[in-house]
């Protein structure tokens, strides 16, 4: 696919090894296992997949359950890994390298779904999670609330010991191929002087792989990019939950109390969600940076290697130091977030910046690759169209701004 994989006088690229103070042992033998296996199983079946808008296939999935992945950040009592946000993210970095879906799904591991009311079924399910038995679809966004959730307007009706779940959710990712849903729906309106989004709640909605359950039907979104699994509009139609799958938070947040409101908990996701998207961003553009290097030694024009030309050699170079910037941020924030830092702003911040240098590093590869980056013979358009994505979901570019400027220099209340 990048055309060079059988010239031996090339020099190969070197992918980036972890520093102090990040680098331990364990970190770098995880790493050097997650490199190998992108390079040698997800690269190939992305080659092949991503140009028929495919999903990956499950036993890919299930290769990454047994490596123990979707228990990364579950604790070591209920099967998991036992590691933070760090080491999470290391790993989705060099699976998104290959294949920015493939990093993405293992966000609907670490715990995701198990918030439920009851300890005994809580601790059952996150045992589950954790051996890749009990994997999710988020849908948070609707219609029309997308970066301001509290603008939710699916409801939960409560009825006895069931809640009834109506509306339309939309950007639902492996919805179908999951075994559950969480969804955010609205229990109640806003007292006068609450905010809006108070009465906003998660709820479990259960179902069987590869089919939806009774009340919900959707409708594919056909994407420009972000392939591997499909990403659906739902329409749930009295959609009942009893109490029990009412959640106390999302995204594998263990300490949210029940009463303290499941929006809350949303909110502390979001900054994890955040790192790890700057994580997967880093990966892609690091893949277009390495195509690059190869490519510049291949493709020869007036006599030279258009590597020999300075305006090319330049360019490679301000790519590769802008990943290597974007790699050391979420290095830091990751970190913040291990040792129980909020890092509302940093985690917006780096979101925001990595995301923002992977849509310029793979402009600049396509470019860098003349006519062939447009082509789906590279694999340079790929890296392209999943890089855009990543200003986009876990919150837009402009949502991060306003985070990070409104902790600068906060408004006055209404």
């Amino acid at each position: 696919m990048t055309g060079s994989e059988d010239r031996k006088d090339l020099i190969a690229p070197q992918p980036p090894e972890l520093a102090s103070p990040w680098r331990t042992d364990a970190r770098a033998a995880l790493q050097a296992e997650a490199r190998a296996f992108a390079r040698d199983t997800v690269l190939p079946m992305a080659d092949t997949l991503d140009r028929q808008k495919a999903e990956m296939p499950r036993t890919l999935i299930d290769a990454m359950a047994a490596k123990g992945w979707f228990g990364i950040t579950i604790p070591a009592e209920h099967g998991g890994l036992g590691l933070g946000v760090f080491e999470y993210c290391l790993v989705s970095e060099e699976l998104a390298r290959a294949w920015l879906s493939v990093g993405s799904i293992l966000a609907r591991g670490q715990g995701l779904g198990t918030q439920t009311l009851d300890a005994e079924r809580r601790g059952e399910l996150l045992r589950r999670s954790a051996r890749g038995q009990w994997i999710g679809s988020i849908s948070l966004s609707e219609p029309n609330a997308g970066s301001d959730l509290a603008g939710v307007q699916t409801r939960a009706v409560r009825d006895g010991d069931l809640w009834r779940l109506t509306g339309t959710k939309r950007w639902a990712g492996f919805a179908k191929g999951a075994d559950f849903i969480e969804v955010l729906a609205r229990t109640r309106d806003p007292e006068p002087g609450e905010s809006r989004s108070a009465g906003l709640e998660p709820f479990l909605v259960l179902k069987e792989r590869d089919s939806f359950p009774p009340g919900v039907t959707g409708r594919v979104i056909d994407k420009i990019g972000y392939h591997g699994f499909q990403t659906f509009e739902l329409t749930l139609d009295d959609v009942c939950v009893p109490e029990s799958d009412r959640l106390t938070g999302l995204y594998g947040d263990q300490g949210a109390d029940a009463d303290s409101g499941g929006f809350a908990a949303v909110q502390r996701g979001l900054n994890i969600a955040r790192v790890h998207t700057a994580a997967r961003a880093v990966g892609v553009a690091r893949a277009a940076v390495e195509d690059c290097q190869s490519y510049l030694q291949e493709r020869v024009q007036f006599g030279h290697p258009i590597g020999d030309f300075q305006a090319l050699r330049f360019a490679l170079a301000d790519m590769a130091a802008e990943v290597a910037q974007a790699r050391a941020f979420w290095h830091q924030v990751a970190h913040l977030l291990d040792q129980g830092e909020a890092a509302e702003s940093e985690s917006a911040m780096v979101k925001l910046l990595a995301t923002e240098m992977a849509v310029r590093v793979t402009n600049q590869a396509m470019q860098l690759h003349g006519g062939n980056g447009y082509t789906t013979e590279r694999r340079v358009e790929r890296y392209w169209r999943d890089a855009r994505l990543t200003t986009i979901f876990e919150g837009t570019s402009e949502i991060q701004r306003r985070i990070i400027s409104d902790r600068m220099l906060p408004r006055p209340a209404a």
